[in-house]
């Protein structure tokens, strides 16, 4: 038996088969375009996502027998509004994660309706990239899409829409929306009325496990596949790494360094903490988690080195790093290229270098980013620590997981024990695991972790690494509130 996960990402949709012992047979992947139609703004046409997916699944299938194809699932990039008419038509380009242009709407939501009010109704308070501050800029900005609006979907939901034709939602990306009391599992009353939403426009909500549907039979024909396969629900696509990296039960810790960066702490219990840094969200295992969020992580290597230096040679760059030289940089990094959400919720916040010199170099530039990053995870880190969770060691993935000497920089930065899946597909994996437990061929998301999930390696924090970066993060912690008055004045 065969099953397909989709990571739908925000540069390019990736694919895997895999069989139903966890082995990877094949994996595909389609860029598609991203628009930055204003500063801070960042979108894309769910068409792009919806061809890049029917265009790949049968150069997935090719060579493979596609009947043994059993189920799919999909974990994808969070929070983006994807909106539909009566026709099931999108309507205009989806505002994604990243976007930063509900400034105004995240202040309304915080500060008239109160933050208070929100945690009560929903676990959160308002982020740039929540979905909820998008429909409040839609219907202000854009009123006449706004009233066209007759379904409210998600990234991921709308590729499982294409697929079987359901409009269905789970837990874990429903979380993000700030239209889901989180802890009750159910579309809030009060915050749809909040923003001017009907409950009859909110996609079904399902735990991430559970199937939507079968394959349309137009699509069935179209990918080869027949009607039967189940597309699963799925889950945002850090719910779904964690899944992927087996992170779940209490304690659990995943940290994923790909376009955008997190911390997920799963609990099989709901709990927030007191300024709500961290985002209480529902976790795809049926259970909860804690997350932080940077926006731009992996990201900002890739900016540096592709839009800066014109490389596409990270290892290169890197090699000119010595060790002797980590916990030594006198040059820091903000790594806020697109403001930030965790733990600073700051949409005007900047991404800058500050302590450069006449003898400062190439790689020192390099190094400050890879640090800048490491230092604002555990800015998260060190929120969940001081609600007095342990956390010794975690999980990760995500593409600057690859970096031998990013992982050895996180490892001291946090100043503990990193392991690394045997299996690096993240969202992916856990989307095809979870349709394994929807077709029934492991009884639940505890089992199918502890079966397929294994570790190849661990890195270690170092003494004297750790020494010397708790004193420059000491540092680090200094620079953003010394500039927070001049972020806003720069726009």
């Amino acid at each position: 038996m065969y099953f397909i996960g989709i990571d739908l990402g925000t540069s390019a949709v990736k694919l895997l088969l895999m069989d139903e012992a966890g082995n990877i047979k094949n994996t595909v992947s389609r860029e598609y375009p991203l628009e930055f139609p204003q500063p801070g703004w960042s979108q894309q046409a769910p068409e792009d996502w919806r061809d890049a997916v029917l265009e790949a699944i049968p150069r997935l299938l090719a060579g493979f027998d596609a009947s043994q194809v059993m189920g799919i699932g999909c974990g994808g990039q969070m929070h983006g509004l994807v909106i539909l008419d009566s026709q099931d038509r999108a309507i205009r380009p989806a505002i994604l994660w990243n976007d930063g242009r509900t400034e105004k709407q995240v202040r309304y939501l915080n500060e008239d309706i109160g933050r208070e009010r929100l945690s009560r109704l929903t676990g959160n308070i308002a982020f740039a990239g929540f979905t909820a501050p998008k429909l409040l800029w839609l219907k202000e900005n854009e009123p006449d899409n706004f009233s066209r609006i007759a379904k409210i979907m998600l990234p991921k939901d709308y590729i499982n829409y294409v697929l079987t034709g359901v409009h269905a939602c789970d837990y874990s990306d429903a979380s993000g929306t700030l239209l889901l009391d989180v802890e009750h599992k159910r579309w809030s009353d009060e915050m749809l009325e909040i923003c001017s939403v009907r409950k009859e426009q909110m996609p079904r909500l399902y735990e991430s496990y559970q199937p939507i549907g079968n394959l349309r039979p137009d699509i069935a024909r179209a990918l080869g596949l027949s009607q039967q396969v189940l597309v699963c629900a799925g889950a945002g696509d850090n719910a779904a790494a964690a899944i992927g990296t087996g992170v779940i039960g209490d304690g659990g810790c995943n940290i994923s360094i790909g376009t955008s960066g997190t911390v997920f702490i799963s609990s099989k219990s709901f709990a927030s903490d007191r300024n709500n840094a961290l985002h209480s969200f529902a976790h795809a295992d049926g259970a909860y988690h804690l997350m932080g969020c940077m926006l731009s992580a992996a990201s900002c290597n890739k900016w540096l080195m592709e839009d800066i230096y014109a490389t596409s040679d990270y290892a290169a760059e890197q090699a000119a790093i010595s060790g002797r030289r980590l916990g030594e940089n006198h040059v820091f990094f903000l790594p806020y290229l697109m403001g930030e959400r965790s733990p600073i919720n700051d949409t005007n916040a900047r991404g800058c270098f500050i302590g450069i010199t006449m003898d400062s170099s190439r790689s020192d530039l390099t190094q400050a980013v890879l640090e800048g990053v490491a230092f604002a995870i555990r800015d998260s880190v060190e929120v969940a620590r001081s609600l007095g969770i342990e956390i010794s060691s975690s999980k990760i993935c995500g593409g600057g997981a690859k970096s031998p000497l990013w992982k050895r920089i996180f490892a001291s930065v946090l100043n503990m024990k990193l392991e690394c899946p045997a299996s690096e597909q993240g969202p992916g994996m856990g989307g095809a695991m979870l349709a394994m437990v929807a077709c029934g061929v492991f009884p639940d998301v505890e089992t199918v972790c502890r079966q397929l999930v294994h570790v190849s390696s661990a890195v270690m924090p170092e003494e004297d690494l750790v020494e010397k970066y708790e004193k420059r993060y000491r540092q680090f912690r200094k620079i953003y509130p010394a500039l927070k008055p001049l972020f806003p004045q720069l726009q």
